[in-house]
Formats: structure tokens, C-alpha cells, sequence
């Protein structure tokens, strides 16, 4: 392969290439159906033109015809009146229109299939239009269509969803650890509130026990009780006696603190 070749062709593909990239749908479309229109136009005026020509050799044949016609009368009335050189010269002029009847009858024939064909391929044009007319509307729609879900998906895609779907889990964990902190405080609020009743609840029992000790004290401390002791000397407070004195006066004091 020559060179001259290699660069036609590189050329010519990057030529269509960017051809094909230019091209819009929406815009060739509509360009297709000027275009068809245009052909159709001229298509039209091609018929038309064909017609007039066909009417025009039509009267012309029957012209033709006619003169024909009459020259064979003429040289029939000129045999009738014994002038024989006159008919001759008539039936002459019969032939030269009955030959160019015959040509004309030709063409006209030809003619009117001309017609014909140029008829038909304008009505076929028409349909083909037509058809162009109402595909072209759905392919419009279809690449409308097709251009909005590729917008779509653009816009989807330069959204990060997996990331946002992410920031959401994240969300969803940091206010499941709110709601265990915040359950977990009112638990320990709770707690606190327990241990301050129990401790209040232990500190009666030990109020009453000890008043339940003095009772008993003083009940042991009667004058019958006293009576019953034998007499004795006044007695002295022992350094034992003392001691235990301030350990009982101590348990008070810690009572009262409680």
C-alpha cells in the first residue's frame, strides 16, 4: 500500500469521525425532511412539466388526425370532379399528417408512461415524507429521552453516593452512641438516687437500734433495780469506765453525722 493511500485513509477517517461526532440527531432529522421536501417540489413541478408536454402532444396528434382527415375528403372531391392531379396532391398531404399523426402517437405514448412513473414515484415520495415526518418525531423523542437519562446518570454519577450513604451510617452510629450515653447517665442517676434511699433506709435501722440500747440502759437503771444493789461505797470512774464512755459519746457523733 502506497503512502499517498495511508494518508487518504487516515484522512478520510478522521473526516468521518468528525462528522460523526458533529452529527445531531434532532438536526439531521429535520435537515432529511427539508431536504425531502425540496425533492418533493421538484418532483412536482417534473409532473406538471410532463403533463403540459403530454396535452401539448395530444392536441398536436389530433391535429394531425384532423388534417388527415380532411385532406382524404379533399381528394375525394377532387376525384369526384375528375381532377385527378389534384387528388394526388391531396392524398400527398394526407400522408404527410397521417405519418406525423403516427410519430406524435408515439411520443404521446411514451409520454404518457413517463407521466405515469412520475406520478407514482410522487405519490410514493408523499408517503415517504409522511412517514419521514412521523418517525422523525419519535426518533426526536427517543433522543431527548436518551439525552435526559444520560444527564441523569451524569448527575448520579458525580454524585458520591457511596459516601454519602457513608456519612449517614456514620450519622447513625454517633446518635446510637448519644442514646447509650444519655441511657447510660439515667441509669447511673438512678443508681445514685438507690444508694442515697439504702443509705437512708440503714441509717434509720442504726437511729433505732440505738435508741432501743438507751431504752434498755435506762430501764436497767430503776430503783428497784437499785434497791436490789447492795449498798455500796460511791464509786469512782475507772480510766476503763472513761474509755468506754468516749467510744459510746463517738458512736453518737457518727450517728448524728449520717
Amino acid at each position: 500500500m502506497g503512502l499517498f493511500d495511508r494518508v487518504s485513509r487516515v484522512v478520510r477517517s478522521n473526516l468521518n469521525a468528525a462528522v460523526s461526532a458533529a452529527e445531531d440527531p434532532e438536526k439531521i432529522l429535520e435537515q432529511a425532511i427539508i431536504d425531502m421536501q425540496e425533492d418533493l417540489v421538484q418532483l412536482r413541478q417534473a409532473v406538471a412539466g410532463a403533463i403540459a408536454s403530454q396535452k401539448r402532444m395530444q392536441q398536436q396528434y389530433n391535429q394531425a388526425q384532423s388534417e388527415a382527415n380532411n385532406w382524404q375528403q379533399r381528394a375525394q372531391l377532387a376525384l369526384q370532379k375528375g381532377d385527378e392531379n389534384l387528388a394526388r396532391e391531396a392524398l400527398s398531404r394526407k400522408k404527410v399528417q397521417t405519418e406525423t399523426a403516427g410519430a406524435l402517437k408515439t411520443q404521446l405514448d411514451q409520454q404518457s408512461a413517463t407521466v405515469d412513473t412520475l406520478k407514482r414515484n410522487l405519490i410514493a415520495l408523499e408517503g415517504k415524507i409522511s412517514e419521514a415526518k412521523t418517525k422523525k418525531d419519535m426518533l426526536k423523542a427517543r433522543a431527548s429521552a436518551a439525552k435526559a437519562n444520560e444527564q441523569l446518570q451524569g448527575t448520579m454519577s458525580s454524585l458520591n453516593t457511596s459516601s454519602a450513604m457513608g456519612a449517614f451510617e456514620r450519622m447513625e452510629e454517633k446518635v446510637l452512641q448519644m442514646e447509650a450515653r444519655s441511657q447510660a447517665a439515667s441509669e447511673l442517676a438512678g443508681a445514685d438516687l438507690e444508694s442515697q434511699f439504702a443509705a437512708l433506709e440503714s441509717g434509720s435501722d442504726v437511729d433505732d437500734e440505738l435508741a432501743a440500747m438507751k431504752a434498755q440502759l435506762l430501764g436497767s437503771a430503776t430503783p428497784a433495780n437499785q434497791a436490789q444493789l447492795p449498798p455500796s461505797e460511791p464509786t469512782t470512774q475507772t480510766p476503763q469506765d472513761k474509755a468506754v464512755d468516749d467510744e459510746l459519746e463517738a458512736l453518737k457523733t457518727q450517728l448524728d453525722q449520717l
